[in-house]
Protein backbone atom coordinates (compact mmCIF):
# COMPACT_ATOMS: atom_id res chain seq x y z
CA UNK A 1 0.00 0.00 0.00
CA UNK A 2 2.90 2.25 0.87
CA UNK A 3 4.47 1.41 -2.45
CA UNK A 4 1.26 2.47 -4.22
CA UNK A 5 1.32 5.79 -2.46
CA UNK A 6 4.96 6.37 -3.43
CA UNK A 7 4.12 5.62 -7.01
CA UNK A 8 1.12 8.04 -7.03
CA UNK A 9 1.85 11.01 -4.71
CA UNK A 10 -1.04 13.34 -3.81
CA UNK A 11 -1.10 17.18 -3.40
CA UNK A 12 -0.65 16.72 0.32
CA UNK A 13 2.40 14.57 -0.36
CA UNK A 14 3.95 17.38 -2.46
CA UNK A 15 3.27 19.90 0.31
CA UNK A 16 4.93 17.62 2.84
CA UNK A 17 7.95 17.13 0.61
CA UNK A 18 8.25 20.92 -0.01
CA UNK A 19 8.01 21.66 3.68
CA UNK A 20 10.72 19.09 4.31
CA UNK A 21 12.90 20.68 1.63
CA UNK A 22 12.44 24.18 3.08
CA UNK A 23 13.30 22.93 6.52
CA UNK A 24 9.98 24.16 7.88
CA UNK A 25 10.77 27.82 6.97
CA UNK A 26 8.07 30.11 5.49
CA UNK A 27 9.33 31.04 2.03
CA UNK A 28 6.97 33.02 -0.25
CA UNK A 29 7.87 33.85 -3.81
CA UNK A 30 7.76 37.62 -4.37
CA UNK A 31 9.05 38.47 -0.88
CA UNK A 32 12.33 39.58 0.69
CA UNK A 33 14.23 36.83 2.50
CA UNK A 34 17.42 36.62 4.57
CA UNK A 35 20.54 34.95 3.11
CA UNK A 36 24.31 34.51 3.52
CA UNK A 37 27.12 34.79 0.97
CA UNK A 38 28.70 31.34 0.78
CA UNK A 39 30.98 31.91 -2.22
CA UNK A 40 32.18 34.44 -4.82
CA UNK A 41 32.46 32.85 -8.23
CA UNK A 42 33.83 35.19 -10.83
CA UNK A 43 31.27 38.07 -11.08
CA UNK A 44 28.55 36.34 -9.05
CA UNK A 45 27.90 35.92 -5.39
CA UNK A 46 26.41 32.59 -4.30
CA UNK A 47 23.73 33.20 -1.70
CA UNK A 48 22.29 30.56 0.65
CA UNK A 49 18.73 31.50 1.58
CA UNK A 50 17.97 28.19 3.35
CA UNK A 51 16.56 26.39 0.34
CA UNK A 52 17.65 23.08 -1.14
CA UNK A 53 19.76 25.03 -3.64
CA UNK A 54 21.51 28.41 -3.55
CA UNK A 55 20.89 31.40 -5.71
CA UNK A 56 23.31 33.55 -7.71
CA UNK A 57 23.39 37.42 -7.92
CA UNK A 58 25.79 39.62 -9.89
CA UNK A 59 28.21 41.31 -7.50
CA UNK A 60 27.45 44.64 -9.25
CA UNK A 61 24.03 44.65 -7.57
CA UNK A 62 25.82 45.00 -4.23
CA UNK A 63 27.89 47.95 -5.45
CA UNK A 64 31.62 48.40 -5.99
CA UNK A 65 34.23 50.37 -4.09
CA UNK A 66 36.40 53.28 -5.30
CA UNK A 67 38.88 50.72 -6.61
CA UNK A 68 36.21 49.15 -8.78
CA UNK A 69 36.18 45.88 -6.79
CA UNK A 70 33.08 44.31 -5.29
CA UNK A 71 32.30 45.34 -1.74
CA UNK A 72 30.53 42.09 -0.83
CA UNK A 73 32.49 39.15 0.62
CA UNK A 74 31.95 35.58 1.77
CA UNK A 75 30.11 35.40 5.09
CA UNK A 76 28.14 38.63 4.64
CA UNK A 77 24.48 38.54 5.64
CA UNK A 78 22.23 40.02 2.97
CA UNK A 79 18.57 40.40 2.17
CA UNK A 80 17.44 39.40 -1.29
CA UNK A 81 14.22 39.21 -3.22
CA UNK A 82 12.96 35.67 -3.85
CA UNK A 83 11.45 35.56 -7.30
CA UNK A 84 11.26 31.72 -7.66
CA UNK A 85 12.12 28.88 -5.34
CA UNK A 86 13.68 26.86 -8.19
CA UNK A 87 14.25 27.46 -11.89
CA UNK A 88 14.93 25.02 -14.70
CA UNK A 89 18.56 24.69 -13.56
CA UNK A 90 17.42 23.81 -10.08
CA UNK A 91 18.64 27.14 -8.62
CA UNK A 92 16.71 29.71 -6.55
CA UNK A 93 15.99 32.89 -8.54
CA UNK A 94 16.91 35.85 -6.30
CA UNK A 95 17.64 39.58 -6.79
CA UNK A 96 19.39 42.12 -4.61
CA UNK A 97 18.12 45.05 -6.75
CA UNK A 98 14.48 44.04 -6.31
CA UNK A 99 15.07 43.56 -2.61
CA UNK A 100 16.39 47.10 -2.36
CA UNK A 101 13.36 48.30 -4.32
CA UNK A 102 10.95 46.52 -1.99
CA UNK A 103 12.77 47.94 1.01
CA UNK A 104 12.61 51.38 -0.55
CA UNK A 105 8.87 51.12 -1.28
CA UNK A 106 8.16 50.03 2.30
CA UNK A 107 10.25 52.89 3.63
CA UNK A 108 8.68 55.45 1.23
CA UNK A 109 5.15 54.38 2.12
CA UNK A 110 5.90 55.23 5.72
CA UNK A 111 7.36 58.58 4.71
CA UNK A 112 4.37 59.33 2.46
CA UNK A 113 1.93 58.46 5.26
CA UNK A 114 3.66 60.94 7.56
CA UNK A 115 3.84 63.60 4.80
CA UNK A 116 7.57 63.91 5.20
CA UNK A 117 10.18 64.80 2.50
CA UNK A 118 12.46 62.10 1.09
CA UNK A 119 16.02 62.39 -0.20
CA UNK A 120 16.72 61.51 -3.80
CA UNK A 121 18.60 62.57 -6.91
CA UNK A 122 17.62 63.34 -10.48
CA UNK A 123 19.21 60.65 -12.64
CA UNK A 124 17.60 60.95 -16.05
CA UNK A 125 15.30 62.82 -18.41
CA UNK A 126 12.05 61.35 -19.74
CA UNK A 127 9.10 62.72 -21.67
CA UNK A 128 7.36 65.41 -19.63
CA UNK A 129 9.89 65.42 -16.80
CA UNK A 130 12.72 63.55 -15.10
CA UNK A 131 13.54 60.25 -13.32
CA UNK A 132 14.47 60.47 -9.64
CA UNK A 133 16.24 57.71 -7.67
CA UNK A 134 14.81 57.55 -4.16
CA UNK A 135 17.34 55.07 -2.80
CA UNK A 136 16.24 52.01 -4.69
CA UNK A 137 12.85 53.15 -5.99
CA UNK A 138 12.42 55.13 -9.19
CA UNK A 139 10.04 58.13 -9.22
CA UNK A 140 8.74 60.56 -11.83
CA UNK A 141 9.39 64.31 -11.42
CA UNK A 142 7.09 66.37 -13.75
CA UNK A 143 8.75 69.33 -15.46
CA UNK A 144 6.37 71.75 -13.73
CA UNK A 145 7.48 70.45 -10.30
CA UNK A 146 11.21 71.06 -10.71
CA UNK A 147 11.22 74.65 -9.43
CA UNK A 148 8.96 77.54 -8.48
CA UNK A 149 9.84 79.26 -11.75
CA UNK A 150 10.61 77.59 -15.10
CA UNK A 151 14.19 76.25 -15.18
CA UNK A 152 16.08 76.53 -18.46
CA UNK A 153 19.10 74.39 -17.48
CA UNK A 154 18.57 71.38 -15.19
CA UNK A 155 22.21 70.29 -15.52
CA UNK A 156 23.35 71.61 -12.12
CA UNK A 157 20.53 69.67 -10.44
CA UNK A 158 21.34 66.29 -12.04
CA UNK A 159 22.83 63.67 -9.68
CA UNK A 160 22.65 66.01 -6.69
CA UNK A 161 21.00 64.52 -3.62
CA UNK A 162 18.22 66.79 -2.45
CA UNK A 163 14.82 66.59 -0.76
CA UNK A 164 11.60 65.83 -2.62
CA UNK A 165 7.95 65.70 -1.62
CA UNK A 166 5.98 62.58 -2.54
CA UNK A 167 2.78 63.61 -4.32
CA UNK A 168 1.45 60.17 -5.28
CA UNK A 169 2.25 56.47 -4.77
CA UNK A 170 0.74 53.46 -6.56
CA UNK A 171 2.62 50.27 -5.51
CA UNK A 172 0.66 47.81 -7.70
CA UNK A 173 1.57 49.88 -10.76
CA UNK A 174 4.97 50.86 -9.43
CA UNK A 175 4.29 54.60 -9.88
CA UNK A 176 5.71 57.34 -7.65
CA UNK A 177 5.31 61.05 -8.43
CA UNK A 178 7.50 63.56 -6.57
CA UNK A 179 7.93 67.34 -6.45
CA UNK A 180 10.97 69.49 -5.76
CA UNK A 181 8.85 72.64 -6.14
CA UNK A 182 6.68 71.77 -3.11
CA UNK A 183 9.81 71.63 -0.92
CA UNK A 184 11.01 75.00 -2.24
CA UNK A 185 7.60 76.61 -1.73
CA UNK A 186 7.40 75.32 1.82
CA UNK A 187 10.89 76.64 2.57
CA UNK A 188 10.00 79.91 0.93
CA UNK A 189 6.79 80.16 2.94
CA UNK A 190 8.75 79.61 6.16
CA UNK A 191 11.29 82.21 5.09
CA UNK A 192 8.49 84.59 4.10
CA UNK A 193 6.79 84.16 7.46
CA UNK A 194 10.05 84.97 9.21
CA UNK A 195 10.69 88.02 7.00
CA UNK A 196 7.11 89.27 7.34
CA UNK A 197 7.43 89.11 11.10
CA UNK A 198 10.36 91.52 10.79
CA UNK A 199 8.31 94.13 8.87
CA UNK A 200 5.99 96.78 10.26
CA UNK A 201 3.28 98.86 8.61
CA UNK A 202 4.48 102.40 8.01
CA UNK A 203 8.11 101.31 7.79
CA UNK A 204 10.21 102.71 4.92
CA UNK A 205 12.49 100.31 3.04
CA UNK A 206 14.49 100.11 -0.15
CA UNK A 207 13.72 97.47 -2.70
CA UNK A 208 14.41 96.40 -6.26
CA UNK A 209 11.73 96.25 -8.95
CA UNK A 210 11.50 92.61 -10.06
CA UNK A 211 8.48 92.63 -12.33
CA UNK A 212 6.02 95.11 -13.86
CA UNK A 213 2.40 94.35 -14.70
CA UNK A 214 -0.53 96.42 -15.94
CA UNK A 215 -1.73 96.98 -12.40
CA UNK A 216 1.55 97.63 -10.61
CA UNK A 217 5.09 96.46 -9.84
CA UNK A 218 6.54 93.73 -7.60
CA UNK A 219 9.39 94.95 -5.42
CA UNK A 220 11.93 92.63 -3.75
CA UNK A 221 12.45 93.76 -0.15
CA UNK A 222 15.29 91.30 0.43
CA UNK A 223 13.86 87.84 0.01
CA UNK A 224 10.21 88.82 0.07
CA UNK A 225 8.12 90.60 -2.57
CA UNK A 226 5.60 93.38 -2.05
CA UNK A 227 3.09 94.82 -4.51
CA UNK A 228 3.36 98.48 -5.41
CA UNK A 229 -0.04 99.20 -6.98
CA UNK A 230 -0.17 101.71 -9.82
CA UNK A 231 -2.45 103.99 -7.77
CA UNK A 232 0.19 104.16 -5.01
CA UNK A 233 3.10 105.13 -7.26
CA UNK A 234 2.27 108.81 -7.55
CA UNK A 235 -0.38 111.31 -6.50
CA UNK A 236 -0.89 112.16 -10.15
CA UNK A 237 -2.63 109.90 -12.65
CA UNK A 238 -0.40 107.06 -13.95
CA UNK A 239 -1.72 105.23 -17.02
CA UNK A 240 0.83 102.40 -16.82
CA UNK A 241 3.51 101.51 -14.21
CA UNK A 242 6.20 101.55 -16.91
CA UNK A 243 5.78 105.35 -17.06
CA UNK A 244 7.28 105.54 -13.57
CA UNK A 245 9.43 102.42 -13.04
CA UNK A 246 11.59 99.90 -14.89
CA UNK A 247 12.73 96.41 -13.90
CA UNK A 248 15.94 96.65 -11.84
CA UNK A 249 15.21 100.11 -10.43
CA UNK A 250 16.03 100.62 -6.76
CA UNK A 251 13.13 102.40 -5.08
CA UNK A 252 12.28 103.65 -1.62
CA UNK A 253 8.83 102.49 -0.54
CA UNK A 254 6.63 102.56 2.52
CA UNK A 255 4.94 99.42 3.82
CA UNK A 256 1.28 100.43 3.60
CA UNK A 257 -0.36 97.21 4.75
CA UNK A 258 0.52 93.65 5.76
CA UNK A 259 -2.15 90.97 5.52
CA UNK A 260 -1.37 88.46 8.30
CA UNK A 261 -3.51 85.73 6.72
CA UNK A 262 -2.19 85.85 3.16
CA UNK A 263 1.14 87.51 4.07
CA UNK A 264 0.65 89.91 1.21
CA UNK A 265 2.50 93.18 1.50
CA UNK A 266 1.15 96.39 -0.04
CA UNK A 267 3.69 99.12 -0.78
CA UNK A 268 3.45 102.79 -1.63
CA UNK A 269 5.69 105.49 -3.06
CA UNK A 270 3.32 108.43 -3.04
CA UNK A 271 2.92 108.06 0.71
CA UNK A 272 6.49 109.37 1.05
CA UNK A 273 5.43 112.63 -0.61
CA UNK A 274 3.18 115.38 0.73
CA UNK A 275 -0.50 114.93 -0.11
CA UNK A 276 -1.47 117.59 -2.67
CA UNK A 277 -5.08 117.34 -1.46
CA UNK A 278 -4.17 118.87 1.90
CA UNK A 279 -5.77 122.32 2.01
CA UNK A 280 -7.31 121.85 -1.43
CA UNK A 281 -10.38 123.94 -0.53
CA UNK A 282 -8.19 126.95 0.20
CA UNK A 283 -6.10 126.45 -2.93
CA UNK A 284 -9.10 126.04 -5.23
CA UNK A 285 -12.01 128.14 -3.93
CA UNK A 286 -15.42 127.87 -5.57
CA UNK A 287 -15.79 130.39 -8.40
CA UNK A 288 -12.05 130.76 -8.99
CA UNK A 289 -10.66 130.34 -12.48
CA UNK A 290 -7.62 128.15 -13.27
CA UNK A 291 -5.76 126.69 -16.23
CA UNK A 292 -5.36 122.92 -16.37
CA UNK A 293 -4.53 120.07 -18.71
CA UNK A 294 -6.93 117.39 -19.99
CA UNK A 295 -5.65 114.01 -18.74
CA UNK A 296 -8.52 111.67 -19.52
CA UNK A 297 -11.78 111.76 -21.50
CA UNK A 298 -14.79 109.57 -20.71
CA UNK A 299 -18.40 109.34 -21.86
CA UNK A 300 -19.53 111.42 -18.89
CA UNK A 301 -16.90 114.17 -19.01
CA UNK A 302 -13.21 115.02 -18.95
CA UNK A 303 -10.61 115.06 -16.15
CA UNK A 304 -8.46 118.16 -15.82
CA UNK A 305 -5.16 118.16 -13.91
CA UNK A 306 -4.90 121.32 -11.83
CA UNK A 307 -1.57 120.28 -10.34
CA UNK A 308 0.37 117.02 -9.95
CA UNK A 309 -1.98 114.74 -8.01
CA UNK A 310 -5.05 116.98 -8.09
CA UNK A 311 -7.58 116.39 -10.85
CA UNK A 312 -11.08 117.76 -11.28
CA UNK A 313 -13.96 116.49 -13.38
CA UNK A 314 -15.71 118.61 -15.97
CA UNK A 315 -19.06 116.89 -16.38
CA UNK A 316 -20.38 116.71 -19.92
CA UNK A 317 -23.22 119.07 -18.94
CA UNK A 318 -20.65 121.74 -17.97
CA UNK A 319 -18.56 121.59 -21.15
CA UNK A 320 -20.43 123.86 -23.57
CA UNK A 321 -23.22 126.41 -23.47
CA UNK A 322 -24.67 125.33 -26.78
CA UNK A 323 -23.40 121.81 -27.67
CA UNK A 324 -25.79 119.43 -25.97
CA UNK A 325 -25.69 115.60 -26.08
CA UNK A 326 -22.22 115.67 -27.66
CA UNK A 327 -19.39 113.33 -26.63
CA UNK A 328 -16.72 115.20 -24.63
CA UNK A 329 -14.09 113.99 -27.11
CA UNK A 330 -15.67 116.25 -29.76
CA UNK A 331 -15.23 119.31 -27.55
CA UNK A 332 -11.78 118.77 -25.99
CA UNK A 333 -8.76 116.52 -26.58
CA UNK A 334 -6.25 114.80 -24.31
CA UNK A 335 -3.29 116.99 -23.21
CA UNK A 336 -5.16 120.14 -24.25
CA UNK A 337 -4.79 123.10 -21.89
CA UNK A 338 -8.10 124.65 -20.90
CA UNK A 339 -9.46 127.35 -18.60
CA UNK A 340 -11.92 126.07 -16.01
CA UNK A 341 -13.95 127.47 -13.12
CA UNK A 342 -14.22 125.64 -9.77
CA UNK A 343 -17.86 124.68 -9.14
CA UNK A 344 -17.52 122.53 -6.02
CA UNK A 345 -14.82 121.01 -3.78
CA UNK A 346 -15.20 117.93 -1.55
CA UNK A 347 -11.86 117.33 0.17
CA UNK A 348 -13.11 114.27 2.07
CA UNK A 349 -14.01 112.50 -1.18
CA UNK A 350 -11.04 114.05 -3.01
CA UNK A 351 -13.32 115.50 -5.68
CA UNK A 352 -13.27 118.81 -7.49
CA UNK A 353 -16.11 119.70 -9.86
CA UNK A 354 -15.09 122.02 -12.66
CA UNK A 355 -16.89 123.93 -15.38
CA UNK A 356 -15.50 124.55 -18.83
CA UNK A 357 -18.37 126.62 -20.18
CA UNK A 358 -18.31 128.89 -17.13
CA UNK A 359 -14.89 130.13 -18.27
CA UNK A 360 -16.47 131.29 -21.54
CA UNK A 361 -18.98 134.11 -22.16
CA UNK A 362 -22.58 133.08 -21.60
CA UNK A 363 -24.22 133.51 -25.03
CA UNK A 364 -27.62 134.12 -23.41
CA UNK A 365 -26.20 136.94 -21.30
CA UNK A 366 -24.50 138.35 -24.39
CA UNK A 367 -27.74 138.13 -26.32
CA UNK A 368 -29.83 140.00 -23.76
CA UNK A 369 -27.16 142.73 -23.60
CA UNK A 370 -27.14 143.15 -27.38
CA UNK A 371 -30.84 142.46 -27.96
CA UNK A 372 -32.98 143.60 -25.01
CA UNK A 373 -36.64 142.70 -24.74
CA UNK A 374 -38.60 144.61 -27.39
CA UNK A 375 -35.79 144.71 -29.96
CA UNK A 376 -36.04 143.12 -33.38
CA UNK A 377 -33.79 140.24 -34.51
CA UNK A 378 -33.37 138.35 -37.75
CA UNK A 379 -32.53 134.69 -38.17
CA UNK A 380 -32.98 131.48 -40.10
CA UNK A 381 -35.79 129.03 -39.43
CA UNK A 382 -33.90 126.00 -38.05
CA UNK A 383 -36.85 123.77 -37.33
CA UNK A 384 -40.64 123.68 -37.08
CA UNK A 385 -42.30 121.71 -34.30
CA UNK A 386 -45.75 121.25 -32.81
CA UNK A 387 -44.92 124.12 -30.46
CA UNK A 388 -43.72 126.65 -32.99
CA UNK A 389 -40.68 127.81 -34.96
CA UNK A 390 -37.04 127.68 -33.82
CA UNK A 391 -35.01 130.60 -35.14
CA UNK A 392 -31.19 130.47 -35.26
CA UNK A 393 -29.57 133.50 -33.61
CA UNK A 394 -26.02 134.69 -32.88
CA UNK A 395 -23.45 132.44 -31.08
CA UNK A 396 -25.23 129.19 -32.02
CA UNK A 397 -28.28 129.79 -29.84
CA UNK A 398 -31.92 129.46 -30.83
CA UNK A 399 -35.05 131.39 -30.05
CA UNK A 400 -38.57 130.03 -30.28
CA UNK A 401 -41.65 131.62 -31.81
CA UNK A 402 -44.64 129.96 -30.21
CA UNK A 403 -47.57 129.07 -32.47
CA UNK A 404 -49.65 131.74 -30.76
CA UNK A 405 -47.06 134.41 -31.58
CA UNK A 406 -46.87 133.92 -35.34
CA UNK A 407 -50.04 135.70 -36.56
CA UNK A 408 -52.72 137.79 -34.86
CA UNK A 409 -55.59 136.27 -36.76
CA UNK A 410 -54.63 132.93 -38.38
CA UNK A 411 -54.59 129.72 -36.28
CA UNK A 412 -51.11 128.69 -35.10
CA UNK A 413 -50.77 125.57 -37.24
CA UNK A 414 -51.98 127.44 -40.31
CA UNK A 415 -49.61 130.33 -39.65
CA UNK A 416 -46.63 127.97 -39.04
CA UNK A 417 -47.30 126.17 -42.31
CA UNK A 418 -46.35 129.37 -44.17
CA UNK A 419 -42.72 128.93 -43.07
CA UNK A 420 -40.16 126.32 -44.03
CA UNK A 421 -36.67 125.42 -42.87
CA UNK A 422 -34.11 127.91 -44.16
CA UNK A 423 -36.46 130.91 -44.37
CA UNK A 424 -34.99 134.17 -43.06
CA UNK A 425 -37.49 135.90 -40.78
CA UNK A 426 -37.64 138.87 -38.45
CA UNK A 427 -39.09 138.65 -34.96
CA UNK A 428 -39.40 140.68 -31.80
CA UNK A 429 -37.66 139.63 -28.55
CA UNK A 430 -40.46 138.93 -26.05
CA UNK A 431 -38.50 137.39 -23.14
CA UNK A 432 -35.01 136.05 -22.28
CA UNK A 433 -34.52 133.53 -19.40
CA UNK A 434 -30.75 133.29 -18.98
CA UNK A 435 -30.93 130.64 -16.27
CA UNK A 436 -33.16 128.31 -18.29
CA UNK A 437 -31.41 129.30 -21.53
CA UNK A 438 -34.64 130.23 -23.29
CA UNK A 439 -35.45 133.05 -25.70
CA UNK A 440 -39.07 133.78 -26.61
CA UNK A 441 -39.68 135.53 -29.92
CA UNK A 442 -42.80 136.84 -31.67
CA UNK A 443 -43.47 137.55 -35.32
CA UNK A 444 -46.95 139.01 -34.99
CA UNK A 445 -45.69 141.52 -32.43
CA UNK A 446 -43.74 143.30 -35.18
CA UNK A 447 -47.07 144.98 -36.03
CA UNK A 448 -49.66 146.41 -33.69
CA UNK A 449 -52.53 144.29 -32.52
CA UNK A 450 -55.44 145.40 -34.70
CA UNK A 451 -57.74 144.62 -31.79
CA UNK A 452 -55.78 146.71 -29.32
CA UNK A 453 -56.36 150.42 -28.64
CA UNK A 454 -58.33 152.43 -31.21
CA UNK A 455 -56.95 150.93 -34.39
CA UNK A 456 -60.56 150.09 -35.29
CA UNK A 457 -63.67 151.51 -33.58
CA UNK A 458 -67.40 151.05 -33.89
CA UNK A 459 -68.98 153.36 -36.56
CA UNK A 460 -65.65 153.73 -38.37
CA UNK A 461 -65.70 153.61 -42.17
CA UNK A 462 -63.06 151.29 -43.65
CA UNK A 463 -62.13 150.38 -47.19
CA UNK A 464 -62.01 146.62 -47.68
CA UNK A 465 -60.79 144.34 -50.44
CA UNK A 466 -62.88 141.35 -51.51
CA UNK A 467 -60.91 138.10 -51.01
CA UNK A 468 -63.67 135.53 -51.61
CA UNK A 469 -67.29 135.52 -52.90
CA UNK A 470 -69.73 132.98 -51.44
CA UNK A 471 -73.43 132.39 -51.68
CA UNK A 472 -73.99 133.86 -48.23
CA UNK A 473 -71.82 136.94 -48.59
CA UNK A 474 -68.25 138.07 -49.20
CA UNK A 475 -64.92 137.61 -47.35
CA UNK A 476 -62.88 140.80 -47.10
CA UNK A 477 -59.66 142.04 -45.56
CA UNK A 478 -58.82 145.52 -44.38
CA UNK A 479 -56.19 147.44 -42.43
CA UNK A 480 -52.59 148.41 -43.20
CA UNK A 481 -49.11 146.94 -42.67
CA UNK A 482 -49.21 144.27 -39.98
CA UNK A 483 -52.64 145.38 -38.61
CA UNK A 484 -54.62 143.50 -41.24
CA UNK A 485 -57.96 141.96 -40.33
CA UNK A 486 -60.37 139.63 -42.07
CA UNK A 487 -64.14 139.81 -41.88
CA UNK A 488 -67.28 138.39 -43.49
CA UNK A 489 -70.07 140.70 -44.79
CA UNK A 490 -73.41 138.88 -45.00
CA UNK A 491 -75.75 139.30 -47.98
CA UNK A 492 -78.23 141.32 -45.89
CA UNK A 493 -75.48 143.83 -45.15
CA UNK A 494 -74.29 144.25 -48.74
CA UNK A 495 -76.83 147.01 -49.57
CA UNK A 496 -79.77 149.00 -48.22
CA UNK A 497 -81.63 148.14 -51.40
CA UNK A 498 -82.85 144.52 -51.31
CA UNK A 499 -82.34 144.15 -55.04
CA UNK A 500 -78.64 144.93 -54.60
CA UNK A 501 -78.10 142.41 -51.80
CA UNK A 502 -76.44 139.96 -54.20
CA UNK A 503 -72.89 138.66 -53.51
CA UNK A 504 -72.28 137.80 -57.14
CA UNK A 505 -72.20 141.45 -58.12
CA UNK A 506 -68.78 141.60 -56.42
CA UNK A 507 -65.51 140.09 -57.66
CA UNK A 508 -62.30 139.14 -55.86
CA UNK A 509 -60.12 142.23 -55.68
CA UNK A 510 -62.96 144.74 -55.63
CA UNK A 511 -62.51 147.55 -53.12
CA UNK A 512 -65.59 148.85 -51.32
CA UNK A 513 -66.41 150.94 -48.28
CA UNK A 514 -68.14 149.49 -45.20
CA UNK A 515 -68.89 150.56 -41.67
CA UNK A 516 -67.61 148.83 -38.47
CA UNK A 517 -70.78 147.78 -36.68
CA UNK A 518 -69.28 145.69 -33.84
CA UNK A 519 -65.92 144.78 -32.29
CA UNK A 520 -65.53 141.55 -30.21
CA UNK A 521 -62.00 141.68 -28.78
CA UNK A 522 -62.37 138.38 -26.93
CA UNK A 523 -63.27 136.55 -30.13
CA UNK A 524 -60.98 138.84 -32.20
CA UNK A 525 -63.85 139.52 -34.62
CA UNK A 526 -64.94 142.73 -36.40
CA UNK A 527 -68.40 142.99 -37.97
CA UNK A 528 -68.80 145.13 -41.16
CA UNK A 529 -71.82 146.37 -43.10
CA UNK A 530 -72.21 148.26 -46.40
CA UNK A 531 -75.88 148.73 -45.64
CA UNK A 532 -75.14 150.48 -42.32
CA UNK A 533 -72.72 152.82 -44.08
CA UNK A 534 -75.34 153.80 -46.69
CA UNK A 535 -77.91 154.45 -44.01
CA UNK A 536 -75.47 156.55 -42.01
CA UNK A 537 -74.61 158.61 -45.04
CA UNK A 538 -78.33 159.24 -45.72
CA UNK A 539 -78.88 160.37 -42.15
CA UNK A 540 -75.90 162.67 -42.25
CA UNK A 541 -77.10 164.24 -45.52
CA UNK A 542 -80.58 164.91 -44.19
CA UNK A 543 -79.19 166.48 -41.05
CA UNK A 544 -76.88 168.72 -43.06
CA UNK A 545 -78.95 169.71 -46.04
CA UNK A 546 -82.50 169.58 -44.62
CA UNK A 547 -85.49 167.24 -45.00
CA UNK A 548 -88.21 166.75 -47.63
CA UNK A 549 -90.67 168.40 -45.24
CA UNK A 550 -88.93 171.80 -45.68
CA UNK A 551 -89.54 171.76 -49.43
CA UNK A 552 -86.30 170.04 -50.59
CA UNK A 553 -86.64 166.78 -52.47
CA UNK A 554 -84.67 163.71 -51.43
CA UNK A 555 -82.87 163.87 -54.77
CA UNK A 556 -81.75 167.42 -54.00
CA UNK A 557 -80.43 166.38 -50.61
CA UNK A 558 -78.58 163.33 -51.89
CA UNK A 559 -77.24 165.21 -54.86
CA UNK A 560 -75.78 167.93 -52.61
CA UNK A 561 -74.28 165.29 -50.30
CA UNK A 562 -72.70 163.38 -53.16
CA UNK A 563 -71.24 166.52 -54.68
CA UNK A 564 -69.68 167.46 -51.33
CA UNK A 565 -68.23 163.98 -50.92
CA UNK A 566 -66.82 164.09 -54.47
CA UNK A 567 -65.15 167.43 -53.74
CA UNK A 568 -63.56 165.99 -50.56
CA UNK A 569 -62.24 162.98 -52.46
Amino acid sequence: MADDMSMNPTRDDFAALLDEALGGRDFVEGSVVHGKVVAIEKDFAVIDVGLKTEGRISVKEFGVGPDGKATIKVGDDVEVYLERVENALGEAVISREKARREEAWTRLEGVFAENQPVMGSIVGRVKGGFTVDLGGASAFLPGSQVDIRPVRDVGPLMGKEQPFAILKMDRPRGNIVVSRRAILEEARAEQRTELVSQLQEGEVREGVVKNITDYGAFVDLGGIDGLLHVTDMSWKRVSHPSQVLAVGDTVKVQIVKINPDTQRISLGMKQLQSDPWDGVEAKYPVGARFTGRITNITDYGAFVELEAGVEGLVHVSEMSWTKKNVHPGKIVSTSQEVDVVVLDVDASKRRVSLGLKQAMPNPWEQFVEQHPVGSTVEGEVKNTTEFGLFIGLDNDIDGMVHLSDIDWNAPGEEAAARFKKGDIVKAKVLDVDVEKERISLGIKQLGGDPMAGDVFRKGQTVTVTVTEVTSGGIEVKFGEDEAVMSAFIRKSDLSRDRSEQRAERFAVGDRIDAQVTNIDKAARRVSLSVKALEMAEDKEAIEKFGSSDSGASLGDILGAALREKAQKD
